[in-house]
């Protein structure tokens, strides 16, 4: 089976890194099935200069987050897992409680019963002990909680370079190659790039 990724955009802030998760699978040929909730969409209007048909045109499928009878709502449609980018509160709570009221908490739902790998990249801060507890429960039934934390040892420039950090660490998750940011390579590689940074005035 080819490579095969489910990947929803909630409404938490924070679309770009669904986004850039999507135009990274599309270069990569990966087969993407897509679903972005409502406030998603808005999302996507409010804080990028994207439009929501140029995002959908990045999948290899589009559903509909009301049709709980598409192909990716049963297990027995195989795929390797799902990333959902950003993951709202809401939807965080809806995953964590089985609450399967769309496609996207049903997905979700489907990816962790059959022991597939659920990634989460989840937008709030700060957060209460409320928060904590879903991401728990979520963890515990075998999910990955993935906040979009920035590194800096790699010396990033500009912000697109963080949002392919987050990008790309999700992507790790699934084995998936690529080339979104330097990796750790121990200390004496982190003073050569920080003597280069250095250089070229960036610290």
């Amino acid at each position: 089976m080819p490579v095969r990724i489910v990947v929803g955009i909630s409404g938490a802030t924070g679309v770009i890194y669904g986004i850039r998760i999507m135009e990274i699978l599309k270069e990569l040929e990966v087969e993407t099935h897509l679903i972005i909730s409502d406030a998603g969409k808005k999302n996507i209007e409010l804080e990028t200069g994207y439009e929501v048909a140029r995002v959908e045109a990045l999948a290899t499928e589009v559903h509909d987050i009301c049709n709980v009878g598409a192909s990716i709502s049963s297990g027995s449609f195989k795929t390797h897992g799902m990333i959902v980018a950003p993951c709202s509160i809401k939807s965080l709570s809806a995953i964590a409680n089985s609450f399967n009221n769309n496609l996207l908490i049903r997905s979700a739902d489907v990816t962790l019963k059959e022991k597939r790998k659920l990634v989460m990249i989840v937008r709030e801060t700060p957060l209460h002990v409320g928060h904590l507890r879903l991401m728990t429960m979520v963890a515990e039934a075998g999910g990955v909680l993935l906040p979009p934390m920035p590194a800096f040892y790699n010396h990033p420039e500009t912000l697109e370079d963080m949002i392919d950090q987050t990008a790309g660490k999700a992507l790790d998750q699934f084995g998936i190659e690529h080339n979104l940011f330097n990796r750790w390579y121990g200390t004496d590689s982190a003073r050569r790039r920080n003597k280069e940074a250095l250089k070229r005035g960036l610290l």
